[in-house]
């Protein structure tokens, strides 16, 4: 559920089919285009070196497996390097959608499979680059997961892991519906030190590791808090979907993100915003090269 509203508000850097967007004043801003400047800003969807985030670059040789792939990000982004991708998640329309979108793009041969990833139906070893993005929070046993991300990738495969911030999660608890914590949704909070204790017991070695987007935790604080002043409920407006394209709180809220952006010492006091109030902490990490297969 909340994967599906997250989905809605943040960029899109790769070329999807999207419906034609409703004309709107001259003066709106849109949360996802301030989004994906905000994202670029940080590393993200360099297109020119073919890195999903700097130091993940994906080629024609690679072939990357997306488990939770969502809406798509990573695997269309994969597909544009020319990448052979694999794509997991266990709601059958995104997999479905995804996939048609995955077939008008790409001249390799892939894969989407709707599975919950316990375990997965692929063998040992089946991709250079593993995605896999704002998910483990969503698992109730985190630690046989990991084992079968790990499973997933050759020695010496780099994987790309995202999970929440603590001080985010935390945040929004008084705000966010209580459904927010419940499952299928966030069942688990990773500090900074348990986050990495996962990728290193399963055999992980991490290469990088970083936390952004204060823009979009303050994002979400305005969109559950416009919920509620439209009297409408948070947790039925996720399940449902949102009927306007973004709302008035979150709009105001991506246009002062932008004008600050504008400002000279824009990028500076994002930074430190960033560090101070995260959205989402990053692990790169790499299997080692003499790692056997597990079973």
């Amino acid at each position: 559920m909340i994967r599906r509203l997250l989905a809605r508000f943040r960029p899109a850097p790769v070329a999807v089919s999207l419906p034609e967007p409703t004309p709107a004043p001259r003066d709106t801003v849109s949360p996802r285009d301030v989004g994906l400047r905000d994202a670029v800003l940080d590393g993200w969807f360099l297109g020119d070196s073919g890195e999903l985030l700097k130091g993940f670059a994906i080629t024609a040789d690679d072939t990357l497996l997306d488990v939770g792939c969502g809406e798509g990000v990573a695997t269309l982004f994969a597909v544009r390097q020319g990448a052979s991708v694999i794509f997991t998640d266990s709601e059958l329309d995104k997999v479905r959608d995804l996939a048609r979108q995955v077939e008008a793009q790409s001249r390799q041969s892939n894969l989407g499979l709707v599975s919950n990833s316990l375990p997965l139906p692929l063998a040992d070893g089946c991709a250079s680059k593993v995605v896999c993005m704002e998910v483990l929070e969503h698992i109730d046993q985190p630690e046989p997961f990991m084992a079968e991300l790990v499973r997933m990738g050759r020695p010496g495969a780099q994987y790309l892991l995202s999970v929440p911030a603590p001080i985010g999660e935390q945040l929004q608890k008084g705000i966010a519906p209580a459904s927010y914590y419940q499952s299928p949704n966030h069942v688990q909070i990773y500090t900074a030190e348990r986050f990495a204790a996962l990728v290193e017991d399963a055999g992980l070695v991490i290469e990088h590791r970083q936390a952004n987007g204060f823009f979009w935790v303050m994002g979400m604080i305005f969109f559950w808090a416009g919920e509620r002043a439209a009297g409408r409920d948070p947790a039925g407006a996720v399940r449902d979907r949102i009927q306007e394209p973004f709302m008035p709180l979150m709009e105001s809220w991506a246009r002062t993100w932008q004008d600050l952006l504008d400002q000279p010492e824009g990028l500076a006091i994002k930074q430190t915003l960033d560090r101070f109030m995260p959205k989402s902490q990053v692990i790169i990490a790499r299997k080692p090269l003499d790692a056997g297969q597990t079973s």
